[in-house]
């Protein structure tokens, strides 16, 4: 059995049926060539018959004229002799690298972008009338459009926002491919290469910032440490027995830990004594 894919509305103006494009030339060549195939039946009947695939749909030009607006397939379909010839069309999708463009920003920095494009064919008459080569025309739209719309882009925006990069790529190649049967499903940005030297000015900014927030970060772990000593100054001034405890604590920790460091206790009230005699 036959059936025929859906219509396809932008070859409304280049496509016309046989019947009124044909002529009374035309449609003779069609009888002398329908009296072919009854004269030679069944011989004839392997040139007439075609099988195109599920994935599939064949597009028949008679007499080099579109024979009908919608294709062909998938299955069985019959093309007359001398009269018809087809072109077969793929609608699965697709997939192709871009080539790593060479590409100036916004901000004037020289950078090596590469992508991939993922499209199919969905108007099998658009691809074959309205184009010589979609899959190459394609290709090729897609370089043009990767470096038009990476060119009004800074160098922070390209590497921070990838995600919006691809989605206004595929709307500017989906646009410019819809009258030639093709939709672009997916736009991908790989990878992005900087230069050397700019690698190394960026990591060098990278580290100083770094080393910036390590610094501030001591440092206000410093002041809030001699705020807590002086806290607790204050409170060991108000109470001598306090600051006794703290001194027995401090030996007991020396203590239990394995050193040869000897030391030699000596009364805290025999220093305040010796002091106020040296005053």
């Amino acid at each position: 059995p036959e059936a025929s894919g859906p219509r396809c509305p932008q070859t409304k103006k280049t496509v016309s049926t046989s019947g009124r494009t044909l002529g009374c030339f035309g449609w003779l060549l069609v009888i002398i060539s329908l009296l072919f195939i009854a004269v030679t039946f069944p011989v004839t009947l392997f040139m007439c018959v075609k099988i195109v695939k599920e994935y599939e749909r064949a597009v028949i030009f008679r007499l080099g004229r579109l024979s009908d607006r919608k294709p062909k397939g998938p299955g069985l379909f019959f093309v007359l002799p001398c009269t018809d010839n087809f072109v077969k069309v793929d609608l699965r999708t697709v997939s192709f690298d871009i080539p790593p463009q060479e590409i100036l920003t916004k901000d004037s920095v020289t950078v090596s972008v590469d992508g991939v494009v993922y499209f199919r064919i969905h108007c099998p008459i658009s691809s074959v009338a309205n184009v010589s080569n979609a899959h190459s025309s394609t290709r090729l739209l897609a370089q043009t459009t990767l470096r038009n719309v990476l060119g009004t882009k800074n160098l922070s925006e390209l590497l921070s926002d990838r995600e919006g990069i691809s989605l206004s790529m595929q709307e500017a190649l989906d646009d410019a491919t819809d009258s030639w049967g093709i939709k672009v499903e997916r736009v991908e940005i790989k990878d992005v290469k900087l230069p050397q030297q700019l690698q190394r000015a960026m990591a060098a900014e990278a580290e100083a910032s770094r080393e910036a927030r390590a610094k501030i970060i001591a440092a206000e772990g410093e002041m809030k440490a001699s705020r807590a000593l002086k806290e607790a100054s204050l409170v060991l001034a108000d109470s001598p027995s306090a600051l006794q405890l703290r001194y027995l604590q401090t030996l007991n920790t020396i203590a239990a830990e394995k050193n040869s460091t000897i030391i030699f206790p000596l009364p805290i009230d025999m220093m305040q004594s010796l002091m106020q005699r040296k005053v």
